[in-house]
């Protein structure tokens, strides 16, 4: 299963401007598991999807679409799981290609970010999510979901939008720090796309947690928080990012599948979808 259902011309890896990289993997989620059944979802959805991109007027997956084997879960821990995920993202972006990581719990992102930053050192990272995800430590690991974006913030800026849920802990912590941290409500009372982009650098890794959509609209998360942002909220943030910024590379990541309900899976798949459309229209991915 290839992301796209697409015929093997277009699946080169050589002739690919995109790489899949599927990381089923769900050790540190903390409520609902099941995000390690997300990678294979939003291939099976993107199978499903039109080719042709409605709002960009073009055949994205022409560029090439190369998927990867799933990366094997490793048991014995994140740290450890997320070093095979850098070595994977490191041969994609040595290879001059974009990577595209399919998670799985949001713990994987770490990996991936580490792998672009040593191609790319002034990376910065767009993070999309309901959640901080700023703890220190959680349920005895530095690496769980729920730390992510702390790893992230001690090597490189961080800008995050959509936020609606975090600990005291996370609270004091960006009081403090140089994150950029917008609530889903002040991003809904005023147009802070500007804001996100002043606080970015020329390069750009962008991580999406699905969870920062409503679970009106995605319900299929393990960590669903109220009052979230909308399809087109997400597409206005990504689409003037990748025409400001260099995106090198992006996850979508906290995909709980939800047997019968396939809506949700569809519109992960789209998303990945049309960010690379936004990437290959603007030319800023490459």
């Amino acid at each position: 299963m290839n992301f796209g259902g697409l015929a093997p011309e277009f699946t080169e890896y050589e002739k690919s401007l995109f790489v899949v990289v599927p990381v089923p993997y769900d050790l540190t989620s903390t409520y609902q598991g099941g995000a390690r059944r997300g990678p294979a979802a939003i291939l099976e959805a993107s199978a499903n999807m039109e080719l042709y991109d409605e709002e960009l007027g073009k055949e994205t997956y022409t560029c090439g679409i190369h998927t990867m084997p799933a990366i094997e879960p490793i048991a014995s821990g994140p740290a450890d799981m997320n070093e095979a995920v850098m070595q994977e993202i490191s041969g994609v972006i040595n290879g001059g290609k974009i990577p595209v990581l399919l998670g799985g719990d949001h713990s994987v992102t770490l990996g991936a970010v580490r792998a672009v930053a040593g191609a790319y050192p002034e990376l910065s990272v767009l993070h999309l999510d309901a959640h901080a995800d700023l703890r220190d430590s959680y349920q005895v690991t530095q690496f769980s979901h729920a730390c992510i974006c702390r790893r992230i913030s001690e090597f490189l800026p961080l800008v995050q939008a959509g936020i609606r849920s975090m600990s005291a802990e996370e609270a004091v912590f960006l009081k403090s720090s140089s994150v950029v941290s917008i609530s889903a409500d002040a991003y809904k009372k005023a147009d802070l796309i500007k804001r996100i982009i002043r606080n970015l650098k020329k390069d750009v890794y962008i991580t999406i947690d699905l969870d920062v959509f409503d679970p009106s609209i995605m319900p299929s998360t393990g960590t669903p928080e109220p009052g979230g942002l909308l399809w087109s909220d997400i597409l206005d943030i990504v689409r003037e990012v990748s025409n400001t910024c260099n995106v090198r590379g992006f996850d979508v990541v906290e995909l709980a599948p939800i047997p019968g309900i396939v809506a949700p899976d569809f519109l992960a798949s789209k998303l990945v979808y049309r960010i690379m459309g936004y990437l290959t229209q603007t030319g800023k991915g490459t």
